[in-house]
């Protein structure tokens, strides 16, 4: 357990943030150099290494970096691309279904680099959607709360404990708000695919009280300061963020299953300049750039090439089985359809209210 936290000290990300379009000149200096831009859903800040390690192997190239939303990737390039007009040449988001959609609806181009072959199979979208970080769904919890006791390490135990704690507890559990939060519809998807019996666990959290978020720092926030004791389904490189800072916050990655989520990178059909996007993508995925994501940008990488606690290959050969990686891969859609995802919706407020 201690190797897995340590591991997990090491991811950070902060929440997106809108922000205006950031500009990073030619190293060479040459005011006519060609424009890369990218469409992104990562804070600018966090990014910034990447564009520098890109740009120290690319002298000849300035970015035009525009940070936004992760709705707002998907309907730029559609929107820009159905009238006709260019788009980025690379798009970066965290929404997972969204990016996949532009993949298979054809607002993505295909794209053979040097790792395109070596690249985990789950992690690649017919060579048009890669997954390029390593993200997992932790439990969190107060640590002064369970002076006396280990968290729970699983659904189960999660359930157990809070039954036995009953209004010791009561109104002081936390997590994703499914309606709000696209990740926290994601990890409740994968939840019901992975475990028969994931309405008893939302049924308890119900009878606990449970507080309904669509951030991660507001749970994690509360988990800090006492007033929560545990949360349920967190992003675990927010968490590990907190965690680094505040003492108090503990991780726990579910030992019966852990979700693991990516964000996914690819180059637009209509992008201006593709072979620039294609450039980028490759940095992305070269051992230096994925070096720079889990040292830098303090987020796990993906590439078999890249060794370190912050990576994919030491929490598989940590954790093997128990690790469950979201495939890049159409069925990524599903959780797009409204009527599918409307009922998993109600029946989530139904079992959430049931006593």
């Amino acid at each position: 357990m201690r190797l897995v936290l340590i591991v997990l000290a090491l991811l950070a990300a902060s929440s997106p943030a809108l922000a205006e379009p950031a500009f990073f000149a030619a190293r060479e200096g040459n005011a006519d150099a060609p424009v890369l831009l990218v469409y992104s859903s990562l804070d600018e800040p966090l990014a910034r290494p990447m564009i520098e390690g890109f740009q120290k192997a690319n002298p000849d190239v300035a970015v035009r970096y525009e940070e936004m939303l992760t709705g707002e990737v998907h309907d730029r390039i559609v929107s820009e691309t159905d009238a006709g007009r260019k788009t980025a040449d690379f798009a970066f988001s965290s929404a997972m279904d969204l990016q996949v959609k532009l993949s298979n609806d054809g607002y993505a181009q295909r794209s053979d680099l040097p790792m395109s072959e070596r690249w985990p199979q789950w992690a690649n979208w017919r060579n048009t959607a890669y997954a390029l970080t390593f993200e997992p769904a932790v439990f969190v919890y107060h640590k002064p709360s369970f002076k006396g006791e280990k968290p729970p390490a699983s659904r189960a135990e999660f359930v157990d404990y809070l039954k036995r704690q009953g209004e010791k507890v009561y109104g002081r559990i936390g997590t994703y708000d499914i309606e709000r939060s696209g990740v926290g519809f994601l990890f409740m998807a994968r939840d019901q695919e992975q475990f028969g019996d994931i309405w008893t666990v939302i049924q308890a959290m119900g009878a606990a009280g449970v507080k309904l978020y669509s951030t991660s720092s507001a749970i994690l926030e509360r988990v800090a300061d006492g007033r929560f004791v545990l949360g349920y389904n967190i992003l675990g490189s927010y968490a590990a963020d907190w965690a680094s800072r505040h003492p108090d916050v503990g991780i726990v990655l579910p030992k019966d299953y852990t979700v693991v989520m990516s964000r996914i990178g690819l180059v637009p059909q209509a992008a201006a300049n593709p072979e620039l996007g294609r450039r980028y993508l490759a940095f992305f995925m070269s051992k230096e750039g994925q070096t720079i994501m889990a040292r830098e940008l303090q987020i796990a990488a993906v590439s078999p090439e890249v060794s370190g606690s912050n990576t994919a290959r030491t929490m598989s050969a940590l954790l093997g089985a128990q690790l469950k990686p979201v495939p890049v891969s159409p069925g990524l859609m599903v959780y797009l359809d409204q009527v599918k995802r409307a009922r998993l919706i109600a029946r989530w407020n139904e079992v959430l209210r049931t006593q």
